[in-house]
């Protein structure tokens, strides 16, 4: 782990310290909340009353299951492109895209020049970490995906897009640490599909965490990493949160071959299923991680957000989360 760095940040965390990807299950009363208002039914205050609730129940939640780093939950986010969107200036809302399963977003339209226009995420972060006294991760989605997943009819080539992109989530990135955010996951997860385009990719990174000072966390979560790896090691952080359990393990071959070499946030479990794996199935997917990677460099959390999970079935998966990395500590 980048102790060092970490230390230097003024965050002192247990050996194979816990987390969450970011997104949680919005409780009933939250998703009922978010109906009325696009139905005109309540007002903005009376949504963001809701929100806050669910914020605080997860915040709250985290904090009992004895997780290290928390989460604010995104309770107040949709789809995690369309939500920029909507606050970058330059950006048109387009038509419903699938992105998984029966799921669907707006997807945005770059139509002017996009423009960070002010904070996005600081006031979620600042009311989530003024509940709890351990640090809570900054979540914004990258450069790369936010080009990627929208569709460009302004900027020349997807690389002036992607690059315009970058210095405005840097402005983001810049806010969150100026409010005292010390640990920012930046969502990567388009960087893996596109191989021929990782430089762009790592270049656009650069831009959006050059010169802040802060522990950085770079979430993808699938695609060709044969591909990338190891050459998605010059993404500029810290930490690469990687959806591992999904892929049954497969990137552990890559790793045994060419050394992981920065800090990883390690999936135990597949977030995509109902099921809830058995302590000893998280443990052992745990422990083949350590037999390959240094036991200092790993976190140890979900594959990816958990919102398409059952309140219930996110609580369960992160207790297991907890409990596995508390058996492998020796706790």
């Amino acid at each position: 782990m980048s102790r060092a760095k970490l230390h230097e940040l003024g965050i002192e965390l247990p050996p194979l310290p816990t987390t969450s990807v970011g997104s949680f299950p919005k409780p009933p009363y939250l998703v009922k909340a978010r109906a009325d208002f696009a139905q005109g039914k309540i007002k903005r205050e009376e949504l963001k009353k809701a929100e806050k609730r669910a914020t605080e129940f997860w915040v709250r939640r985290q904090e009992e299951l004895g997780l290290d780093v928390l989460v604010d939950g995104e309770m107040y986010r949709g789809d995690m492109v369309a939500y920029f969107a909507e606050r970058l200036s330059g950006f048109e809302q387009g038509g419903l895209v699938r992105s998984y399963g029966n799921r669907y977003y707006h997807k945005p339209i770059i139509v002017g020049e996009v423009k960070w226009t002010g904070p996005i995420t600081v006031e979620w972060w600042h009311f989530a970490q003024g509940l709890t006294s351990k640090p809570v991760k900054g979540i914004v989605t990258g450069p790369y995906t936010m080009m990627d997943w929208s569709f460009n009819e302004f900027y020349p080539t997807r690389r002036d897009a992607c690059l315009a992109l970058a210095a405005e989530v840097h402005k983001e990135v810049e806010a969150l640490v100026r409010a005292g955010c010390k640990i920012i996951q930046i969502d990567e997860p388009a960087v893996s599909a596109r191989p021929e385009e990782l430089q762009l990719a790592i270049e656009a990174m650069a831009a959006t965490t050059r010169d802040l000072k802060a522990y950085f966390v770079a979430h993808i979560c699938y695609g060709d990493f044969e591909s990338i790896y190891p050459a998605m090691l010059d993404l500029s952080v810290d930490n690469f949160d990687l959806e591992m359990s999904n892929s049954g393990l497969d990137m552990l071959r890559l790793f045994s071959k060419t050394h992981f070499t920065k800090d990883i946030s390690y999936g135990v479990f597949d977030v995509h299923t109902h099921i809830i794996e058995d302590p000893p199935v998280v443990e052992q997917r745990l422990n083949r991680g350590l037999e390959v990677l240094s036991a200092e460099s790993v976190w140890v959390d979900p594959d990816c957000g958990l919102k398409t999970r059952t309140v219930e079935e996110a609580q369960m998966k992160l207790e297991r989360v907890v409990s596995a990395a508390r058996v492998l500590r020796g706790d």
